[in-house]
C-alpha cells in the first residue's frame, strides 16, 4: 500500500493549512506564466521581484480548507504591480497575500475582482494605492467582490480621487457572507458627485435581498468620497466595532432591513459636517456606539432617522419601522439625535414603532430635534449632562473617565480596538494614529 505523506503549516497570520506532498511552488515572472498553471491544492504561486506593468493576473484554480492555493510575491508590498495591472480571483479557497498595486490604474475592469465563480477566496496583506485614472469622472471600483464566503483583510487602500466606490459587494439570490475586516481605508477627498462611497453592500435593484456581509475592525480615515462612507444596501449586515474617524459623510442603512451597526467609534474632531448613523428602512438595530466631535446636523447628525417617501421606488426612501437605538455614547456633538430627519412635500412618511433607549448624551448643541411628533416611538432611559432634560431623558449621575481620548462611563471602560490590534499589511509601518480633540 502505497502512504501519501502530508506536513502541515502555521502562516503569519496563525492558520493552520496541510500541505500535500504534492503540492508545488511556482516561481513566475509575468501573468501569462501565471494564467498556464494547472494549479492543485496546496500549490503556492510566487510573483518574482521584477517589472509588473501592464500584467492582467488571472489567479484561477481549485483549492480546498486544507489545502488553498496561494498567490504571494517574494517580497510583499515591494512587488509592485504598475500600469494597467488588474488582478482576478476564480475559483475556490483561493488567497492573494501581499500584492501592490501602485503607479497606473486601471483601464476597465476593478483593480482586484472576486468572480462569480469565487468562494472562500481572500485577498490579505495586500494594498491598492493612489490608483487613480488621470480623468477623475472614470468609473471602476478597487475592490468588486461576487461569489459566496470570500473575504478581504489586513489590507490598505489610501488615496482614490477618482468617481466610483472603493470596495464593493455585489449581490445573488443567495447571500453570499463577505467578511471585511482589520482593513486600513486611507482619505479620499470629496469627489462633488455621487458615486464616492468607501463600501457599498449590494444595489437599489437587489437591496431587498440578504447579504449577510461583516464589516469588522476597519480604520475609515478621512473618507469623504460623497455623504455616504458606508452605504448598505441590502439586508442582514453587520458593522461591527470599526473607527469612522474625521469623515466627512454618515453610515447608511441606505436600502434593505435587519442590519446591526454597533460598537463602531465615530471621532469628528468637530470638523464641518461629519456626520454619524443614518436609519432608513425595517428592522434595523444601533447600539453601543460611540459618536464625538462631531458637527453634522440633520441628515448627518450624530443619529439621524428619517422620514420617507409613502410609495417609494427601490432606489428611494423607504420608511423606518421598528428601529432599535440603545446603549449609545454620544459626546460634543452639534445635534446629537433627529427624528423625521430629511422630512419635505415628498418625504412625509415618519419613523413609526421606534425605540430610543438607554442611551447617553454629553454636552450637545442640541440633545434631540423631532420633525415629527411620532405618537408611537418607545423613548425611555435616556441620560443627559450638560443640557436639559426632556421626556425620556434623565441626568447623567454615573462618573465619566476619560480614557484614550474616549469618554467612558465608570466602570465600563474598554481599550479602542487600533490600539490593540493590527489594522493592514504586516509589511506596512504604522499608517494611522488617532490624535482625538
Amino acid at each position: 500500500m502505497k502512504h501519501f505523506f502530508q506536513k502541515t503549516k502555521l502562516t503569519a497570520l496563525g492558520m493552520l493549512f496541510v500541505i500535500s506532498a504534492n503540492a508545488k511552488d511556482y516561481r513566475v515572472a509575468s501573468a501569462q506564466e501565471i494564467s498556464a498553471l494547472k494549479l492543485v491544492p496546496g500549490d503556492k504561486v510566487i510573483m518574482k521581484a521584477g517589472d509588473w506593468k501592464n500584467q492582467q493576473i488571472v489567479f484561477r484554480g481549485k483549492g480546498t480548507a486544507q489545502q488553498p492555493i496561494t498567490l504571494t510575491t517574494e517580497n510583499p508590498g515591494k512587488v509592485i504591480s504598475s500600469g494597467n495591472s488588474t488582478l482576478k480571483i476564480d475559483g475556490d479557497y483561493l488567497i492573494v497575500d501581499g500584492l501592490a498595486f501602485a503607479d497606473g490604474y486601471s483601464e476597465k475592469d476593478a483593480v482586484v475582482t472576486f468572480t462569480k465563480t469565487s468562494n472562500n477566496c481572500r485577498l490579505t496583506n495586500s494594498s491598492i494605492i493612489d490608483y487613480n485614472h488621470p480623468d477623475k469622472t472614470f468609473d471602476y471600483k478597487w475592490v468588486s467582490v461576487f461569489g459566496l464566503n470570500n473575504r478581504v483583510d489586513h489590507s490598505r487602500f489610501s488615496g482614490k480621487t477618482h468617481q466610483g466606490t472603493t470596495l464593493v459587494v455585489w449581490l445573488s439570490d443567495k447571500p453570499n457572507y463577505t467578511q471585511i475586516d482589520h482593513n486600513y481605508f486611507g482619505p479620499r477627498p470629496d469627489l462633488g458627485v455621487n458615486g464616492g462611497e468607501t463600501i457599498r453592500i449590494g444595489t437599489s435593484e437587489w437591496s431587498m435581498f440578504d447579504s449577510y456581509t461583516k464589516v469588522e475592525n476597519n480604520i475609515f480615515d478621512k473618507c469623504n468620497g460623497e455623504m455616504e462612507i458606508i452605504s448598505i444596501k441590502s439586508g442582514h449586515n453587520s458593522i461591527l466595532n470599526n473607527l469612522f474617524y474625521e469623515c466627512v459623510g454618515t453610515l447608511t442603512f441606505r436600502h434593505g432591513n435587519n442590519s446591526e451597526v454597533a460598537g463602531n467609534y465615530f471621532i469628528g474632531n468637530n470638523i464641518k459636517d461629519t456626520g454619524g448613523i443614518r436609519l432608513i428602512g425595517e428592522n434595523q438595530s444601533v447600539h453601543d456606539n460611540y459618536l464625538q466631535g462631531l458637527t453634522g446636523t440633520n441628515l448627518r447628525a450624530a443619529i439621524s432617522v428619517m422620514n420617507a417617501l409613502e410609495t417609494p421606488k427601490p432606489n428611494e426612501y423607504f420608511q423606518v419601522k421598528n428601529a432599535s437605538i440603545k446603549n449609545n455614547i454620544i459626546v460634543n456633538c452639534k445635534e446629537a439625535i433627529v427624528l423625521g430627519s430629511g422630512k419635505n412635500e415628498k418625504r412625509m412618511m415618519p419613523p413609526t414603532n421606534l425605540v430610543l433607549e438607554n442611551n447617553v448624551v454629553i454636552n450637545p448643541s442640541k440633545l434631540i430635534v423631532y420633525n415629527e411628533d411620532l405618537k408611537d416611538a418607545f423613548i425611555k432611559g435616556n441620560l443627559v449632562k450638560g443640557a436639559s432634560t426632556v421626556p425620556g431623558f434623565e441626568l447623567l449621575k454615573t462618573s465619566l473617565v476619560q480614557s484614550n481620548g474616549i469618554t467612558q462611563l465608570l466602570g465600563n471602560e474598554k481599550t479602542p480596538f487600533w490600539l490593540s490590534e493590527k489594522i493592514g499589511p504586516t509589511w506596512s509601518k504604522e499608517i494611522f494614529k488617532a490624535q482625538i480633540k
